[in-house]
């Protein structure tokens, strides 16, 4: 089983940079996207032999998830069912017979961590969704987490210990998530790979020099890390901030 997790930062914009040919180039079995900022009706993309579960942030132009899969779920769950959360399409949840397949864009804690005390509340709030589910059946779970794990995971650990994506409460909290019984699939694969990147920042000609912070995550509950078969960074592919990342899992 072949899946995709990719934060294009506007689908519209992404589809004029080659979006729709590197997605029908993967024939992935899920394709994950987030920050998608859409409303219903604002773009024309049905691909053939694929169900669409779009959800959208109330406020127009911000935030939205969405899963493109070629399998019908059993059921379709949208937000956390906690109403100080879902407001801006960030989680998606599609339960199939043997796992639950979640998308979610993780808030950002903002410059200046104006909204770090926030994001607590909902890191808090997820990571006991994401084990609710568990208690069902296996989890896999893709997203821009918002988050740069560990000093392997960005170019300048020191300088940016106190900067949204790298601060330690932000770590701590993807810390817990894991040891409460989820498993970083790339780590897995790649524990000691240097300069792997998924998010490079606009300025400075970051992406040309490689300047940047591994955000985006395929988590996997741990009782599926041993049908991990392949956890990659396809870091050569533009159009967007981010890159996609890439999970081959026995289903």
């Amino acid at each position: 089983m072949k899946l995709i997790s990719w934060n294009v930062n506007g689908l519209r914009a992404c589809m004029t940079k080659g979006f729709a040919e590197y997605f029908a180039a993967q024939g992935a079995d899920c394709f994950c996207i987030q920050e998608t900022k859409l409303q219903p009706g604002q773009i024309d993309f049905a691909p053939e032999g694929y169900r669409a579960f779009w959800n959208s942030a109330d406020k127009k132009g911000y935030s939205g998830t969405a899963i493109f899969a070629k399998q019908e779920p059993l059921a379709v769950r949208y937000d956390m069912g906690v109403d100080e959360h879902d407001h801006e399409g960030r989680v998606i949840d599609l339960e199939y017979e043997t796992f639950h397949m979640v998308t979610v864009y993780t808030p950002n804690s903002q410059r200046g961590l104006t909204r770090l005390e926030y994001r607590m509340t909902w890191e808090n709030a997820f990571a006991d969704y994401l084990c609710r589910l568990d208690a069902e059946k296996p989890v896999i779970v893709c997203g821009d987490l918002n988050v740069a794990h560990q000093e392997i995971d960005l170019k300048h650990p020191k300088a940016n210990v106190q900067n949204a994506g790298f601060t330690p409460q932000e770590r701590d909290k993807l810390s817990t998530l894991l040891g409460r019984g989820f498993t970083d699939s790339f780590r897995l694969l790649h524990p000691d790979a240097r300069d792997r990147y998924t998010w490079w920042s606009y300025m400075a000609n970051s992406r040309a020099k490689n300047v940047g912070w591994r955000i985006d995550y395929f988590l996997v509950s741990n009782r599926l890390a041993p049908k991990i078969l392949r956890a990659e960074i396809d870091d050569g592919v533009m159009g967007s901030d981010h890159c996609p990342i890439l999970l081959e899992i026995q289903p």
